[in-house]
């Protein structure tokens, strides 16, 4: 089974915010989360594009990640995703292209289809095309970042005459490219025709001995991508898949059921089903986050509840690179920034190798503490006699000691 040397983390921000709230207020706190995030050492965050449905408010994310480039540090800023029907691939190519050398190399961009169809219908284009347009403009793309003769395609979206990228990436040969994908081949065989990455979404955690395990076609998704490259004359590596899950913890299992009850139900009933009108479990509001965690369908626990679900996608994929915790939103923000930390601190250094110098430390130190115990008491006393030796030569012979001095008594006046 695969494992990579380094596991990336990081988070999916869609973001997720409810209808009643004011988006001012969200996109600030969205922007926190990033900052926190980077202060804790994540590897990447993601932010998505949506133009309707009011639950998902961000329709530029390259706007976002610019702001969230000038308070941050270290993470990669990545989208997640550009819907690639929406938009022409030469500006795509070109505004990524610019952001990459604005942040000195920090950028990544994951393009899809876009999964509101109203997004397509509000331009004019066929909501049953969503895929192939993805597919043409990302061939596009890709070819602007690598070509370096003037480019004429078109495609059911798009036209593009004598196109040639004037700016090209500040990453070579470009900025990671990442496509996305559920339990479909579609994403995966496109990520190996182009050699990129994959961010996988709609993941089941269930018993490897249920029938629902045995009918999941995780480990054959990378079949897919495999086969794709190959036939592409491309390599890709498990390293660059990611799968994608709701995700919060606290110190115990109880404490982060709770913390998320009222939110999780109400992001499952009004916009999972009101919204999107999609099916949902015929359960009160409070009763859905525990049908949600037996199904396999979230990660709500403790940090160790976090590392067997990792476990459990290593088993059922075969081996991939990256867990990013979709941001639902669904508890309150110092509650929610926690849950990251607890992740940073106790999950993170379990896959990246972070603490096995301390712990090694430690262990060695424990092995031989009695005797280092023995050496610290063998030197207080070498230093206390050498303090006694020095004291000695520096009172001339037959000289009163300073504390024979102070407790002799005073001669008498008349003496």
């Amino acid at each position: 089974m695969f494992r990579p040397k380094r596991m990336k983390f990081g988070a999916f921000v869609a973001p997720y915010h409810s209808t009643d709230e004011n988006p001012t207020v969200a996109f600030e706190r969205d922007l926190d989360t990033i900052v926190y995030l980077d202060r804790m050492a994540f590897d990447e965050v993601w932010v998505g594009e949506h133009h309707s449905a009011g639950w998902e408010t961000v329709a530029a994310p390259d706007l976002v990640l610019a702001v969230a480039a000038e308070r941050t540090r270290y993470i990669k800023l990545g989208t997640g995703v550009v819907c690639m029907p929406l938009h022409h691939p030469l500006d795509v190519a070109a505004r990524m292209s610019l952001l990459d050398h604005l942040t000195r190399g920090r950028i990544q961009m994951a393009t899809g289809p876009g999964l509101l169809l109203p997004d397509l219908i509000m331009r004019g284009l066929d909501p049953t095309e969503g895929r192939r347009y993805w597919m043409e403009g990302l061939e596009a793309v890709v070819r602007l970042l690598t070509e370096t003769e003037p480019i004429t395609m078109e495609g059911g979206a798009f036209q593009l005459k004598d196109a040639l990228l004037q700016i090209r990436p500040y990453q070579r040969p470009h900025f990671p490219l990442v496509t996305t994908g559920g339990a479909s081949p579609t994403g995966a065989t496109l990520a190996g025709r182009f050699g990129e990455g994959l961010l996988t979404f709609g993941v089941n955690l269930v018993n490897p001995d249920s029938d629902q395990y045995k009918r999941r076609p995780l480990a054959d998704l990378w079949n897919f991508a495999e086969k794709a490259a190959e036939e592409a004359g491309r390599t890709i590596s498990r390293d660059g898949w990611r799968f994608a899950v709701p995700v919060h913890l606290a110190e115990s299992r109880e404490q982060a059921l709770e913390d998320v009850r009222l939110g999780a139900g109400k992001w499952v009933h009004q916009y999972l089903g009101e919204t999107l009108g999609q099916p949902v479990p015929d359960l009160p509001e409070e009763e859905i986050i525990d049908f949600m965690v037996d199904k396999g369908q979230w990660v709500v626990g403790t940090p160790d509840d976090c590392a067997d679900a990792i476990e459990m996608l290593h088993e059922m994929s075969g081996g991939f690179g990256g867990l990013i915790c979709i941001n639902l939103d669904w508890a309150p923000h110092q509650k929610v920034l926690h849950s990251y930390e607890l992740l940073a601190r106790y999950v993170m250094p379990r896959y990246q190798g972070t603490t096995v110098g301390v712990k090694a430390a430690a262990t060695w130190h424990a092995a031989c503490s009695q005797e280092m115990v023995g050496f610290f008491q063998q030197s207080v006393a070498k230093a206390e006699a050498r303090f006694a030796n020095a004291q000695h030569r520096a009172t001339p012979e037959g000289a009163p000691t300073e504390a024979t001095a102070t407790t002799e008594p005073a001669a008498s006046p008349a003496s």
